[in-house]
């Protein structure tokens, strides 16, 4: 028994024409990953500790953290400090050091910080310390980006095997986009790009490739459905069709992801905003940037293969006489 839904965030009936702003909405896109990958350049990515190699500790002092003057201690001992800022409550303070050329170095760095703390703040004890060397940050870093390189051909050869290569250059193209919209997004809000960034935009591009593949489905059914209706025509139709789950799927996603990026932490909370704005962009370009491009690309060619007429079926050779 079929169940109709009590809330709908698109009604039954909507006839929006999203191809109208084919050209806008790819424009737009081009623009703002432009502007991405200038950024990427400058003002550049902030790395963390596990691209760019250093030490990183987790300090808790006795009262409400004084971040002048733990600064100033670590500055009178000479300790070249790369940041030191809230990490949890008002008391956990995160110190960041930079990389040491080797692990003799690291552990004198860190005994070096513990002094001038407890001289500067007694009573202050050091709950975690992390250590990445400079050669193992710069192998997880291409480790990192090899991982997105495998991804993203792994989303190639599954689309153009499940559709035609038409949806496959179509969805890859709109991933690209929206993986340099994220970079954007990290070096606009200098959150850390670290494995933990490596991982959000993985995940983005799985929801992102999801929500393609739910519109490109219904775009395969109707080519098959409506053979003369022209192109530009099916794909708003199909659209508007997967619109109230697209909706749907987006904003409970957004939702769940809402309150890790306000009170998650330091910890989680750049994960949860880069997924938030990856949920944005990745709805967006499912109707603005992999329709339009299927549109352009499979003009004719799509509308050839869904009018070809069937082969005739082959009738049994009469028997001799």
């Amino acid at each position: 028994m079929f169940i109709k839904p009590l809330f709908r965030l698109a009604p039954e009936n909507t006839r929006i024409n999203f191809m109208r702003g084919r050209y806008m909405g790819l424009i737009v896109s081009a623009i703002l990953s432009t502007a991405s990958i200038v950024m990427f350049f400058y003002p550049g990515l902030k790395m963390g500790i596990d691209f760019s190699g250093g030490v990183v500790m987790e300090v808790r002092t006795p009262g409400p953290a004084d971040f002048a003057r733990i600064h100033a201690a670590l500055v009178a001992d000479g300790i070249p400090d790369q940041g030191v800022q809230r990490f949890g409550d008002e008391s956990e303070v995160l110190i960041r050091l930079g990389a040491q050329p080797s692990e003799q170095s690291t552990q004198q760095a860190v005994a070096r910080v513990r002094a001038a703390l407890e001289k500067a703040v007694p009573g202050t004890t050091i709950q975690r310390t992390d250590a990445v060397g400079a050669s193992v940050s710069a192998e997880l870093f291409r480790n990192g980006l090899a991982a997105l390189g495998v991804s993203l051909l792994m989303i190639l050869v599954y689309i153009w095997f499940r559709f035609e290569w038409q949806f496959a250059v179509g969805a890859v193209v709109t991933l690209v986009l929206d993986i340099t919209k994220a970079i954007g997004f990290l070096a606009l809000t200098r959150i850390e790009f670290d494995l933990v960034m490596v991982a959000a935009i993985l995940t983005i591009l799985g929801y992102s490739t999801n929500d393609k593949v739910v519109v490109y489905d219904r775009v395969r059914e109707n080519l098959r459905k409506y053979k003369s209706m022209p192109l530009r025509e099916l794909i708003d139709l199909s659209i508007n069709e997967t619109l109230n789950r697209t909706l749907g799927t987006s904003m409970t996603v957004f939702l769940a992801s809402l309150p890790l990026a306000l009170f998650g932490g330091e910890s989680i909370s750049g994960f949860a905003w880069v997924m938030l704005f990856g949920i944005v962009v990745g709805t967006s370009s499912s109707i603005f940037i992999a329709a339009p491009i299927l549109l352009f690309l499979g003009e004719h060619r799509l509308r050839r293969d869904a009018a070809a007429p069937a082969p005739p079926a082959k009738t049994a050779a009469a028997p001799p006489r």
